[in-house]
Formats: structure tokens, sequence, C-alpha cells
């Protein structure tokens, strides 16, 4: 069903109100809107702020609910790369069933959107993305999936990806990705001139992991840089993860900034706690566009990880020292908004006439609600309700 009345809910911790919705969208926000003889649901004066997203992840990777994976080896990122690839399907990672219960769970703790990273490689070729695809039309209705095809493995280094990445973009793939230039396929201009090349062949937006810290990653960024200039591709790039932004250099990573918000480039964040990371509070300032993601759960990398964006809001909370309530409000909404504006999520927002896709949180003020661990009462979903209390409507395989 996908008209509602949801009483007794208060908009971004606000008064509280109704919302009325039809075919899915939200055709009134009030006091005492009429029923009309559609379902009605009691929001109990909890918050109501538009769907989480999910702006950065693997659902191709995830252990969850899998038997225990010991994760016995110290391993380089390439170490860790190779091995995943290499044992995936000994260990029994099946991207269907393990992308479903991700994105399940994701859903019903309040998530609307997700961008996953799908490993593209020569040992896979395009089974992996297949998995996720499965999953999206599974889960339609429940929460929408936008697939970056991602050369997790290398592209120069691997003869054959490129021409793999082209199928994946011919074949359901909406974002290209790319990888550390310079730390995996150590040819950063071979690396960004193929990622670019077959983004303007199919007119694709491009979300690059960018690990390398300091001024190797200040390199490969300003190589970006260029290439967006050349080609005019302003609002079309995110870069994930951006460590270099987080160098002790105060002026260089000033520089880079200013170059990020003329060209329009997204900074996608995980707020790792091993890393160092962007500061959320200097990129709202140099007026980015910032969304944040999961990153991997529980897969062979680590057993880190929850698929709850609200807990990735109290992480990023934390990383950057953030205790003002502004400041909590401002992780929240990169973990929401900030998501929905990185990804250019149509028709996103809890105004009248946006998609209904939202999510109602426990507390008394937005800050509270970040740092009150707790389900999430009721999500909807295109104006049907997909979630109580933390537990989806559809089954977890």
């Amino acid at each position: 069903m996908s008209n509602l009345l949801i009483r007794n809910v208060r908009p971004h911790g606000g008064a509280p109100t109704d919302i009325l919705i039809r075919n899915g969208k939200i055709e009134a926000i009030g006091q005492n809107l009429q029923a009309d003889g559609l379902a009605i649901e009691d929001g109990r004066g909890h918050i109501a702020i538009p769907g989480l997203v999910e702006a950065h992840t693997h659902l191709d990777k995830s252990v969850w609910g899998m038997p225990w994976h010991e994760n016995a080896k110290v391993a380089t990122l390439r170490g860790r790369i190779d091995f995943e690839r290499e044992k995936r399907l000994e260990i029994g990672i099946d991207p269907h069933r393990q992308s479903m219960r991700q994105a399940i769970l994701l859903a019903a703790n309040g998530a609307s959107h997700i961008r996953s990273h799908v490993d593209i490689d020569t040992t896979h070729g395009l089974r992996l993305m297949e998995g996720i695809i499965e999953t999206r039309e599974a889960l339609d209705g429940i929460i929408d999936i936008e697939i970056v095809a991602f050369p997790q493995s290398g592209l120069v280094t691997r003869p054959g990806t490129v021409e793999l990445l082209d199928q994946a973009l011919n074949n359901g793939a909406e974002v290209l990705g790319g990888i550390d230039p310079c730390g995996i396929d150590h040819d950063p201009k071979g690396h960004l001139d193929a990622v670019f090349g077959l983004a303007e062949k199919h007119g694709k937006p491009i979300d690059i992991h960018l690990h390398e810290a300091g001024e190797l990653g200040a390199f490969s960024m300003e190589m970006t840089f260029e290439r967006i200039r050349a080609l005019g591709m302003q609002g079309k790039v995110a870069i994930s993860h951006a460590f270099a932004l987080g160098a002790p250099d105060y002026l260089r990573v000033a520089g880079l900034l200013e170059q990020i918000a003329e060209l329009d480039v997204r900074i996608v964040t995980t707020g790792s706690p091993s890393s160092t990371v962007p500061s959320l509070l200097r990129l709202k300032e140099a007026g980015v566009k910032v969304a944040a993601g999961c990153d991997g759960i529980r897969d062979t990398w680590g057993p880190w990880g929850q698929p709850d964006m609200m807990d990735r809001v109290r992480i990023l909370g934390m990383k950057n020292g953030l205790r003002r309530d502004v400041d909590l409000e401002h992780a929240l909404h990169v973990c929401s908004t900030g998501g929905a504006d990185v990804m250019d999520i149509a028709g996103y927002g809890l105004e009248v006439g946006c998609n209904a896709d939202f999510t109602l949180l426990v507390g008394e003020t937005l800050a509270h609600a970040v740092v009150e661990v707790a389900p999430r009462p009721v999500v909807v979903k295109r104006g049907r309700v997909v979630a109580r209390n933390g537990v989806a409507e559809v089954a977890i395989p």
C-alpha cells in the first residue's frame, strides 16, 4: 500500500504533525489531516527524518549470518584484496544471499537508499554484480540500490578489466569506480585515463576509492581534478575515503578543499577509526557535498561494522570529536540528506511532493536521537511501512 496517513510525528524534531501520503508521495503535512479511508499509523510523537542513505558499502562481501570467519593473518591492502578475490568462492560468499541480508538489515534500520561498490575483476567477471542486481530486483519497494562497477583488484595491472567494466556499465551499473591510481595500479595516468574514458563513453558518474594518504593522495586528487576540468565533469565525481584530506598540513588541505568545492567533487567518508579522515566540519565550512557509509561490514577484511547508518552517525561523531548538538545534527545530515545530495537522488526529502521515504527515530531532539541506541520504530518506503522496531517486513534469507 502506497497510501498512508501517519499521525503524531515530529519532522526533524519539530512540532507534532501528521503526514499524508498518496501514491507513494507526500501529499500534505499538517495537523488533523483527514484519512479518507486510508490506513492510519500512529507515530507516537517520534522524530521523522528522510530515509538514511548508505552511500559507501560493499554488498557483495559481507559474511553476515554465515559461520564465523576467522581472520588469522595480518595483511597489506593488496594482500586483503587478493585473499578476498581468490578465496570468496571457497568461503561460500554468495553475492545474492549476502547482499540480501545486509540490504534488508539496512532497510530495517531506516535506510532508503544504498550505493554499493561491487567488484569487477578477471577472476569473477560480472558474476558478483549479477548477484547484486538480483537483490536489487527482489527488494524493489523496500530499498533502492545503486551499483558502482568497482575494479578493486586493479585496472591497468589486470588486462581485460577495462572490457569487463565496459560490459558492467552496459548491464546495469549506474556508477564507475576507481581505486588508488598510484598505490594499486602504480600508473596514475593510465588508471585515471581509463576510468574517465569509460565514464565519458557511457555518460556515467565516477566514485573513486582513494586510500592514499598525505602527498601521494593529494597528487592523485590533483590528477583527478585535471580530468574533471578537461572533460567538464563538475558535479559528476565522488572521492571515497579521501584520507589525504586528514593530513596535518592545514594549508595543503585547504588548497585541495578549495578545488574540491570549485569542481563540486563529492566526498564520501566512513569515519574510519583506524585512519586519517576528512574533517566533517572543515568540509562543511568549505561548502563540499559529503556523504557517509559503513564500508565493508563483517567481511574477510575485518569483523567490525553494523548494517545501520545510525551506528555510522555515532562513529562519525566520535571520530570527529563532535559534542555540540548542532554538530551531532550535521553528522546525521551527512548520513541522510548529504548522501542524497552526493548521489543526486531525485525526490528525496521530507516536504510535500517528495517521495515518501522516511524513518522514525527515538529521541527528544535530533542530537538525542543520534546518541540514543534504539531500533527505528517505523520505516516507510514509497508510502508503505517496510519495517517496525528494527525488524523488516521481508524475511532475511
